[in-house]
């Protein structure tokens, strides 16, 4: 018992020691009030006048910057049928709660989720570069990034997803009752033997806590101490150990999140060298339906921040195809599984096999292995698409002065030409009831006659 307190000890005294080595923390993160600035470079496309048709406008990020096409008027006519959808949903529900005094059950979820998603991790990372982290710095500190994992039997505190979701959350709640504001980044990760455990970047409060549960404590402290009463394991050895290693807080890895690029590829270094990738497994306990962890990854009280222009068609082609040659510059790879097959595989030589034989030795493939190669990764392949960069403001005026230097070799881009949606039941019957000499409305109960008198 002496040892681990001592231990325990000589580790605080080195984390006191390391806490006042520690430089001062300058962030260099991109100011978001220069996209606004960056996005007037532009030379803007006319307002949407109601025609059919894709619109491409690129978007400004403080850590990304993309080119997107939206088609309006699509948008316009999928809201006007997920309102209607709404609306007869309200008006189910309502009877519903008239014939029976009830309203109709939520139904339960039958989703099994096994792992992390690709798309999950494009969302994440786009999500991460979206970021206006102004607000992550208003708490005072230094940038750390928080740990907190599960005691050896973790099942028993931590049976399925949802409730492991419920210890994030309260510990949300106690930090904001003790230090006040809460704004951070979290991901869900699993260790090899199946438990779960949370990297939180966020900005390590000084002083000791103010209110809650540990007022009065270092944050270290607290942190061991809250967690584990959050996690709660019945066995008062168990729950000892867990709160003597539980938790950690790496301040060398939070001083080099300095601008948001750098902050997505920290939570994302694992799943793109696929170094890690068995911290993105599911446990095999959490696989029924309903069980699962859900979303893996989150932030608390930070927004996005993107400033989007219209474009017109030949200068918003030609950002993309910068923006695609400048991301190919940076040899950007990563790992995929391809097949290899020892010998080759057959091919026939013509179209037509002849004979048993031929048919055969087509057929009959040798057995294909799988292997892992490193591919470069390509953005922007149609047109459309984002990067991650360090500064997007700053990536946008050069890329607005590149796009200026192009208009002054070619010429102001060539108005686009416009392309009506067509007639409905209700124009045709309205031109059908107009005059063909003079174009003016005539009497609706005159069906047959097409010209007024005297056109």
């Amino acid at each position: 018992m002496t040892s681990s307190i001592d231990t325990a000890a000589r580790r605080d005294a080195v984390a006191r020691a390391a806490d006042e080595l520690l430089p001062a923390y300058t962030p260099r993160w991109p100011s978001t009030q220069m996209l606004g600035s960056a996005a007037a470079l532009f030379v803007p496309l006319d307002s949407w006048d109601g025609h059919e048709g894709p619109r491409a406008r690129i978007e400004i990020a403080p850590g990304c910057i993309g080119v997107r096409r939206r088609d309006l008027a699509r948008r316009e006519r999928t809201y006007e049928r997920a309102t209607v959808a709404r609306r007869r949903a309200a008006d189910h529900a309502a009877r519903r709660l008239r014939a029976t005094g009830k309203l109709p059950e939520r139904p339960s979820s039958q989703r099994r989720v096994t792992g992390w998603s690709r798309k999950s991790r494009a969302n994440m990372v786009k999500a991460l570069c979206q970021l206006d982290y102004g607000r992550f710095f208003h708490a005072g500190g230094q940038p750390g990034m928080v740990t907190l994992t599960y005691p050896g039997d973790w099942l028993t505190v931590a049976p399925d997803g949802p409730t492991c979701k419920r210890h994030l959350f309260a510990f949300r709640r106690a930090f904001e009752r003790a230090w006040g504001l809460f704004a951070a980044i979290w991901k869900l990760e699993f260790q090899r033997r199946g438990a779960p455990h949370y990297h939180i970047l966020m900005m390590i409060p000084p002083g000791r806590a103010r209110a809650g549960i540990g007022a009065g404590l270092p944050f270290r402290a607290w942190l061991s101490y809250v967690w584990s009463l959050i996690v709660g394991h019945p066995d008062d050895e168990e729950r000892a150990r867990h709160r003597r290693a539980g938790t950690n807080v790496d301040l060398a890895e939070g001083l080099r999140a300095r601008d948001p690029k750098r902050v997505a590829a920290y939570f994302t270094k694992h799943g793109a060298a696929s170094a890690k990738e068995y911290q993105h497994i599911v446990p095999v306990a959490w696989w029924g339906p309903g069980d699962g962890p859900g979303r893996f990854w989150g932030y608390w009280r930070l927004r996005r921040h993107v400033v989007g222009v219209e474009l017109h068609d030949p200068e918003a082609i030609a950002a993309a195809r910068t923006i695609r040659r400048w991301s190919r510059a940076q040899h950007v790879t990563r790992q995929a599984t391809v097949p290899r097959t020892p010998g080759g595989v057959w091919r026939p030589a013509t179209f037509d096999v002849i004979g048993l034989a031929g048919a055969v030795a087509v057929k009959t493939q040798p057995y294909s292995r799988t292997r892992k190669v490193r591919r470069r990764v390509q953005r922007l392949g149609r047109g459309a698409g984002w990067v991650s960069v360090n500064d997007g403001a700053a990536y946008a005026s050069q890329l607005a002065r590149w796009l200026d230097m192009l208009r002054e070799w070619t010429g102001p881009p060539e108005p686009r030409p416009v392309r009506h949606p067509p007639p409905t039941t209700a124009d045709r019957a309205r031109e059908a009831l107009t005059c063909l000499g003079c174009g003016l409305p005539l009497d609706p109960a005159l069906e047959t006659r097409r010209l007024h008198i005297g056109c």
